[in-house]
């Protein structure tokens, strides 16, 4: 590792320590000079601790880049330590923070790093603990019967989305692409290596479990004791094994990009090529990993979205962009694509128009994709313990406007 930063050092970092010090980070420079010279880890620490605290000193969008790049360069800096100290564990929770955490300018570094000290983790790992049997993450069939009694009113009891196979790039764009109209895509799923890869719980183990993500722990994100945390991808796993649907305080890794942190994840996955109908380009490529209970309140997001289902079930709700103002959407701007009716507890008092309102909704089973239409309203709820991955994609008449 200590190769990989050499040319760190040389390329990158005259420049950015003169930047951090044109926004007064003369301490900061001053750390990680003592922490390049004399292979003081203190320094190298104290070098994190100021670039997070420029982190956390106002509205994430108000940080200036260099801090995020400042903050990314020290993380490196920390994690070489602890690699050569034989603490694998320890350096990647450091890079994955770099990741999480940091700028651009040092990502393929950070990669670079990561995939080094990946290799001497598992290494470790595996001469501790040998091979162990294959574990299924969802070793049994859902009780469909047993679980629709968990669901909102209604729920299965209008129309359902329709669900097409073999469905050709030209169909999909002439009937529900350019209609805006929801459909299940049965077939297109088989050849992941997901689809067997992620239902072992050895194999998760094995490419992420000590690597650092963030999940959130509450009901959902509307609710006033939700929050984040950072875990391992360990920890998270048992978390999920241990909740049932009756967990009061799930634990769900959602919208996160995933993907773009673990490569091994991400080779197991394919784009589906409806994602580039329209000729507009992949805007997000996301996570949701949790337990069956876990729920997505009702909300609408602004591009096309293909949810493709890889391990487990769910339960969704659709309603189209034209009944928005029976939905009740938030005021406040932060919140305005989401409903302030709760479909698991409706207050027809306070919210009357909802109750009748005609929907479709589906179950969407292992290796189906469902198409959403932008501004479709929709509501997810795991049935079982659930790996999913969403495609955001735009086309071309608002691929430069959002």
């Amino acid at each position: 590792m200590d190769g990989l930063l050499t040319p760190i050092l040389d390329e990158n970092s005259p420049v950015l320590l003169q930047t951090i010090s044109e926004h007064g980070g003369y301490a900061y420079v001053s750390m990680v000079a003592q922490a390049e010279g004399g292979g003081d880890v203190r320094a190298a620490e104290a070098a994190r601790e100021m670039a997070w605290e420029q982190l956390h000193s106002g509205p994430w969008h108000s940080v200036l880049p260099v801090w995020r790049d400042a903050y990314t360069m020290a993380c490196l800096h920390v994690a070489k330590y602890h690699y050569r100290n034989g603490e694998f564990k320890e350096a990647l929770r450091v890079l994955d923070m770099g990741v999480i955490m940091g700028g651009p300018l040092l990502r393929k570094d950070l990669d670079a790093a990561i995939e080094t000290v990946s290799v001497k983790a598992r290494n470790d790992e595996n001469g501790r603990f040998g091979e162990s049997e294959a574990k299924r993450l969802v070793p049994q069939e859902v009780d469909k019967v047993e679980l629709l009694r968990i669901l909102p009113m209604r729920s299965l009891s209008c129309k359902r989305v329709v669900k097409s196979s073999a469905l050709s790039l030209e169909g999909f764009l002439r009937e529900y692409f350019l209609s805006g109209s929801p459909v299940i895509i049965t077939d297109c799923m088989a050849h992941w290596p997901a689809r067997t890869k992620w239902n072992d719980l050895d194999y998760l183990k094995r490419v992420a479990g000590d690597r650092t993500v963030p999940v959130e722990v509450g009901k959902n994100y509307l609710c006033h004791d939700w929050k984040q945390e950072l875990i391992t991808f360990s920890h998270f796993l048992e978390r999920i094994q241990s909740s049932g649907c009756s967990a009061s305080v799930p634990t769900y890794l959602a919208q996160h990009q995933l993907f773009d942190q673990i490569n091994e994840l991400r080779n197991d996955i394919c784009i589906p090529d409806y994602c580039f109908v329209g000729g507009g380009e992949l805007r997000s490529l996301n996570a949701w990993f949790g337990p069956a209970g876990t729920v997505t309140p009702l909300h609408h997001d602004p591009h096309h979205n293909l949810l493709a289902q890889v391990v487990g079930k769910k339960y969704i709700r659709l309603y189209p962009a034209s009944l928005s103002e029976e939905l009740y959407p938030y005021s406040e701007t932060m919140l305005s694509n989401s409903s302030q009716v709760d479909l698991d507890h409706i207050d027809e008092t306070q919210f009357p128009k909802v109750r009748d309102l005609e929907f479709l909704d589906c179950i969407l089973d292992e290796g189906e994709m469902l198409y959403i239409p932008p501004k479709w309203w929709h509501y997810v709820r795991s049935l079982s313990l659930s790996f999913s991955v969403s495609f955001w994609w735009s086309d071309s008449e608002n691929s430069t406007a959002s």
